[in-house]
């Protein structure tokens, strides 16, 4: 497996790292135990050294489950998680990055965890109600203390990272980037290559849809967030079809997979993007993990730009609820 730094952290871990929320939230049917720990293991022998959790994924199920899996190499991974949503009976309430529950997050999620330090703490997503430098002093406590080794935003908006970055060095900026979400090209990436910030895209399969394997008739589990997602919409994904169509036409070129194809564009975009797909199947990960060695040339990438510039993706990418936690 090949290895990223992020940024001018120093923070080394694999060029693609695993993203676990869906193991245990998000996608419906939560994936049995063993089951879980087994993929996770999967990853790590085959040179995944990057895990990516929340409190909130489960909530607090995901923790717990990574703690238990990764124990048996813990000195060898990297584990990501996050602080800043309000909890109450178990769902999501609102954002909360007071200092006190900063603090308090940090302590259960090392208990979960099972380790003495988490290697990179992210806001999950900015509180308009605490300043954001209130927010980066708070982990810069929590580094000092040896509690806690980088600091990261989720979702953060370029104003806000910068005013972040002031108080304590942002190691990595976490956000959605995709072949069907491109709007970080706009500001984000130039503001993070300015700063020397890497760059971890989550849903880098545009929550599966890249894969090839979804059209207009797949139906999703009721507890399935994507069937609030308007970009998932029936309509909205037999509009969006022309895109997984240019990624399957590319695929067979490469003797590869439209999802190998959508991560090793990610890929070729920056040094210090480290995309985190998810996945429950084996057979996933590994087709994945393949995608670190495609390799895409210049006249690729402006194939794959010039057929871009003629589809327009259809839908939201978030409900309109979500969308007011996403800082501009």
């Amino acid at each position: 497996m090949q290895r990223r730094v992020l940024g001018k952290s120093g923070l080394e871990v694999s060029a693609l790292g695993l993203g676990c929320m869906g193991l245990s939230f998000g996608y419906g049917l939560v994936t049995k135990k063993e089951d879980a720990i087994e993929l996770i293991r999967a990853a790590f022998d085959r040179g995944v050294t990057f895990f990516d959790t929340a409190e909130v994924y489960g909530p607090f199920t995901n923790e717990e489950l990574l703690g238990e899996a990764l124990e048996p190499f813990r000195d060898q991974v990297v584990i990501a998680t996050k602080f800043g949503f309000k909890l109450e009976n178990g769902t999501t309430t609102g954002t909360d990055s007071r200092p006190e529950n900063i603090r308090a997050v940090a302590e259960a999620s090392l208990k979960r965890l099972r380790t003495d330090v988490i290697d990179l703490f992210y806001q999950h997503r900015v509180d308009p109600n605490v300043p954001i430098e209130e927010v980066a002093g708070t982990v810069k406590e929590l580094i000092k203390e040896g509690k806690v080794k980088h600091f990261g935003l989720s979702e953060a908006g370029v104003q806000n990272i910068r005013k972040a970055h002031a108080v304590q060095p942002v190691t990595a900026l976490q956000s959605e980037y995709s072949l069907w979400w491109r709007e970080p090209e706009q500001e984000i990436l130039p503001t993070l290559g300015e700063l020397g910030i890497g760059f971890v895209p989550f849903s880098p399969l545009g929550k599966g849809f890249l894969t090839g394997k979804i059209d207009e008739k797949t139906t999703f589990e009721k507890n399935d967030f994507r069937n609030t997602v308007p970009r998932f919409s029936e309509e909205n994904r037999k509009a969006n079809q022309a895109l997984v169509d240019l990624l399957g036409k590319m695929a067979n070129e490469k003797n590869a997979t439209a999802a190998q194809i959508a991560l090793a564009w990610l890929l070729a975009q920056k040094p210090w993007i480290v995309p985190i797909p998810g996945t429950t199947k084996l057979h996933r990960l590994e087709e994945n993990l393949g995608s670190v060695n495609i390799t895409l040339r210049a006249d690729d990438l402006k194939e794959i730009t010039a057929a871009l510039s003629k589809i327009e993706v259809q839908g939201e990418r978030y409900s309109a609820q979500s969308q007011k936690t996403i800082d501009r």
